[in-house]
């Protein structure tokens, strides 16, 4: 009888090809682009099922792994959790994944996911997913061949070849991204879109990984071996990791292995790898517009609007992509996924900051924003989750004054303890060690105004820190 599969969820990219909402610091994985949830928490809902599936492994870095842990308690979730100390591509980080999960259960059979794309029919996934358990717990490396809709030219395509296993087929070739004509004889000839979506026995796939690349493997294992732990993360160790290859796994195991192996599904899947991508998957209007936000449509066709809080309205416009953020706004034609890609990389060089940073700045306590700021002051709103807490700590060349308008606050300041409720505030002199708590049941909120004449980030000094920050 078949075993159960361990989920190994991979998130850790930081992909600009949905700016200006997805960024460095909080990139599209996280991102709730189609209704409540993001495309990692419906990554992880798709694999829940206890009959088939474990607990899963999360692979993600240091910057993310806070956002990781608040995602999957949002979705009641737990998950082992690795940190990678540095990007290396799939490659090492698919196999560090299959060597965590070798250590778990010796016999493990892994699917590897992106944590950034969207599957519309789960039921048509997971009958995918039994399918190709037979192939790989029988030492195949099942990669997932989606049945093409269109002769796409954004996706890799795989050629099929003899039968294995029912369905499950072995790979007769991989081949790279199509130009529009040869996209369409592919579809003639059979070819099915390559997913980037794997399943195999953890065992099998570090042999043929170590058979074009041992050192990598042996870098990669140690890693895992000699792995700490962090609050609730599993961290792979610096020195052994930072030896191995970055590359693709594709590279640098798919396109070598003779043990590939591809199941067929019709899942209605996506990588989200464009706002065109995004625009196909959302629901339209007679017109063909979609909306994520407040938006106006008038004698318009085929927009896209993204929207954070203003409301976007469109007359007379055909095939737009129009997506406003608090501090950045994107017009864009529909299709032309290059003309973003070039335009990211001039914002990397003319305002590098709205390509790594949003302008509402996620903690592993909450959030804040800056509203209002000048040459010696600043203004923020603050939120705190329940039971959320800032590190102790000080300031030499700042002071501030919290306003509480919603919930309740602890504030420390040096010796004094004192909860300060809505409508009253508190004043922090510059060199006072003070602490911010929500002891409540409900998110703490609050304006911070700060004064001064250096009121950048780096002048915090930690003394206390929940999450290990000092």
């Amino acid at each position: 009888m078949a075993g159960r599969i361990i989920p190994l969820i991979m998130c850790g990219g930081a992909g600009t090809r949905l700016w200006p909402a997805s960024r460095e610091v909080r990139p599209k994985q996280f991102l709730p682009l189609f209704g409540t949830r993001s495309t990692f928490q419906d990554t992880l809902l798709r694999v829940s099922e206890a009959a088939l599936f474990e607990r899963p492994i999360v692979i993600t870095n240091t910057a993310y792994r806070f956002m990781v842990l608040e995602q999957l308690a949002e979705i009641g979730i737990e998950a082992d959790i690795l940190l990678e100390p540095m990007r290396r591509d799939s490659g090492p980080a698919i196999a560090a994944g299959a060597a965590f999960a070798h250590m778990r259960d010796a016999d493990a059979v892994v699917l590897a996911l992106a944590a950034d794309h969207m599957v519309r029919d789960t039921a048509a996934f997971v009958a995918a997913c039994r399918k190709g358990l037979v192939a790989a717990e029988a030492g195949n490396i099942v990669t997932f061949g989606v049945e093409p809709e269109r002769p796409a030219t954004e996706y890799g395509y795989i050629s099929p070849g003899a039968p294995i296993a029912g369905e499950v087929r072995s790979v007769a070739k991989f081949v790279e991204k199509p130009d529009p004509a040869t996209a369409a004889g592919y579809i003639e000839l059979g070819y099915l879109w390559n997913s980037g979506n794997f399943m195999f026995r953890a065992a099998m796939l570090l042999d043929e990984y170590r058979n074009v690349d041992a050192d990598s493997v042996q870098a990669v294992t140690t890693a895992v071996t000699k792995a700490g732990r962090d609050l609730a993360f599993v961290t792979l160790d610096p020195e052994s990791f930072g030896k191995a290859k970055a590359i693709s796994i594709d590279y640098a195991v798919m396109e070598k292995t003779a043990r590939a192996a591809v199941v067929p599904v019709s899942c209605g899947w996506s990588d989200v790898g464009s706002w065109h991508a995004v625009w196909e998957l959302s629901d339209k209007d007679a017109e063909g517009n979609a909306a994520q936000g407040a938006a106006v449509f008038e004698d318009s066709r085929n927009c896209n609007v993204s929207t954070d809080r203003a409301l976007v309205a469109l007359e007379g416009v055909d095939d737009l992509v129009v997506v406003a953020t608090q501090d950045a706004v994107l017009v864009s034609r529909q299709k032309d996924a290059n003309g973003l890609k070039r335009l990211v990389a001039k914002l990397k060089v003319v305002a590098p900051e709205l390509t790594e940073e949003h302008i509402k700045v996620h903690r592993p306590w909450g959030s804040y924003q800056s509203v209002d700021n000048g040459d010696r002051h600043q203004v923020k709103r603050i939120i705190v989750k329940p039971g959320g807490r800032l590190s102790l700590q000080k300031h030499h060349h700042r002071s501030e004054h919290w306003i509480v308008v919603r919930g309740a606050a602890r504030v420390t300041v040096n010796e004094t303890v004192k909860t300060v409720h809505e409508n009253e505030s508190i004043y922090i002199p510059i060199g006072a060690t003070h602490r911010l708590e929500n002891p409540g049941k409900i998110s703490l909120e609050l304006i911070e105004v700060q004064t001064g004449s250096y009121l950048g980030e780096d002048d915090i000094i930690r003394i206390e820190d929940d999450y290990r920050r000092v």
